[in-house]
């Protein structure tokens, strides 16, 4: 999701861990602001276009990272289980009511820096529209690559500061930071950029293998989209979109990962884990997940799966 929220709003939404600040769209708007009506068409249809060249066709089970209201949802047909996950309960809620009771969808309210799955359950990784807002991605990469199967497959997408427009405003002063240092820059609270050859080697160094890259959304401007036919808009970034490996200079990039070598894979029956202690858990009582080991509870409720605070006795 890209960030609407203005200053003020940002301070009531956002909340901390015990060492990163997450970013919280809870009670938002999102999808009507942002999505519906709004003219995004083109960013929409040209993501899916890559998220099918990158992302398995089928599978076990598949997770979508920051799902929010489940935009992308019926691009997960091919696979059995699928997991939303996100901090927002609301979003999650307006996914679960927009899907109805199709029972391949579970929805996961929680902290990604803490996922509370065991080690080794997702064939596939999805993140779209949500890496801007991680304050610690190499934290985040670890966390997801322990949640990833031996030889699974992660398709990420990230908002790249090494774009034509950042370069332009660059060279005529018109911005402080560079698009070509390779570190993040949080150019609004909790909003960042990367550079594609820095998020190359956080995720190798969390243990993925990454692969081929495309570039996307090259013709996001308003002036353009509002005199040449989506279509041909679509087609044309489709296009430009297998320059990926060469060179990257639009402002969103898909890159296909992959865990592979030896790794744990899950124990057939085991899903959830207690996000303070890892602990699988696997007995339900009244509408909640007890941890076995360090006592806490976790809300189960109309359908969600709550793990963003234990619940208090």
């Amino acid at each position: 999701m890209l960030a609407f929220l203005n200053q003020e709003a940002f301070e009531e939404k956002k909340f901390m861990t015990e060492k990163t600040p997450i970013c919280d769209y809870e009670g938002s708007d999102y999808r009507t602001r942002f999505w519906e009506g709004q003219g995004r068409d083109y960013e929409d249809q040209v993501e899916r276009v890559a998220l099918r060249r990158l992302m398995p066709a089928r599978g076990g089970m598949l997770i979508e990272i920051g799902a929010g209201f489940g935009r992308l949802a019926d691009e997960y047909r091919g696979y059995d289980k699928v997991v939303l996950f996100d901090y927002s309960r609301s979003l999650l809620r307006e996914a679960r009511q927009w899907l109805g009771d199709d029972s391949r969808f579970v929805y996961v309210a929680g902290n990604w820096y803490q996922m509370p799955f065991v080690n080794g359950l997702f064939d596939t990784l999805v993140q779209i529209r949500t890496l801007h807002h991680a304050a610690d991605a190499p934290a985040l990469f670890q966390e997801l690559f322990r949640i990833t199967r031996p030889h699974g497959h992660y398709v990420l997408e990230f908002a790249s500061k090494h774009n034509l427009v950042a370069m332009a405003r660059y060279v005529t002063r018109r911005q402080s930071w560079s698009p070509f240092a390779p570190e993040p820059v949080e150019f609004v609270e909790l909003n960042y950029d990367f550079h594609p050859r820095w998020i190359r080697e956080q995720l190798t160094s969390a243990g993925f293998t990454s692969g081929q890259m495309l570039t996307v959304s090259h013709f996001r401007l308003q002036p353009v989209k509002r005199i040449v036919p989506l279509r041909l808009l679509v087609a044309a970034d489709s296009f430009a979109q297998l320059t990926g490996n060469w060179w990257q200079l639009s402002p969103s990039v898909f890159i296909h990962n992959r865990r592979l070598g030896p790794g744990e894979t899950a124990v057939p029956g085991q899903f959830f884990a207690c996000p303070e202690c890892t602990t699988p858990l696997e007995t339900r009582i009244d509408n909640s997940l007890p941890c076995p080991t360090c006592g806490l509870r976790w809300r189960v409720e109309d359908g969600l799966y709550d793990f963003k605070e234990p619940l208090f006795t």
